[in-house]
Order: C-alpha cells, then sequence, then structure tokens
C-alpha cells in the first residue's frame, strides 16, 4: 500500500514538473511572438511613412490600412441548416 503511495506521489511530481515546464515554454514563445509583432508594426509604420515621403502626392486613404469590417446581427432562425 505504501509503495503505490509512493509511485502516485512520484507521478505528480513528474506531471507537475512537465506542466511547469510547458508553461515556462509556452511563455517564452508568446513573449517572442509579442515582441515580433511589435517590431512588425514599428517597421510597417516606418515604410509608410517612407512611402509617403517617395510620394506626396498619394492620397492619405490609400497609406491608412483598412478599417475592420462593421459586425452585424444575423438571427440564429435565418440561418438554415
Amino acid at each position: 500500500m505504501q509503495v503505490a503511495l509512493w509511485f502516485g506521489i512520484g507521478v505528480a511530481l513528474v506531471l507537475a514538473l512537465s506542466a511547469w515546464l510547458w508553461a515556462r515554454n509556452l511563455s517564452r514563445r508568446l513573449e517572442r511572438l509579442t515582441k515580433q509583432f511589435w517590431d512588425l508594426r514599428y517597421e510597417h509604420g516606418e515604410l509608410r511613412a517612407r512611402v509617403a515621403r517617395l510620394d506626396p502626392q498619394a492620397p492619405a486613404e490609400a497609406l491608412e490600412p483598412p478599417a475592420p469590417p462593421a459586425e452585424t446581427f444575423i438571427p440564429l432562425s435565418s440561418l438554415k441548416r
């Protein structure tokens, strides 16, 4: 009986350690992706400013990113299966 309890404790410790390492890895990956996102946004802004300097006659609307589409309500009863 005691052996089964110690075995269960060992399995629980191994699972906890693996979950902790997995969460740590995900945290690092999220941090890296967030940094890449902000670097890309910065570079996009710099390139947009360079294009605006190269072609000052271009309309400002052409240099702005498109607006996201408006959300509309679609009742479930109108959807057919």
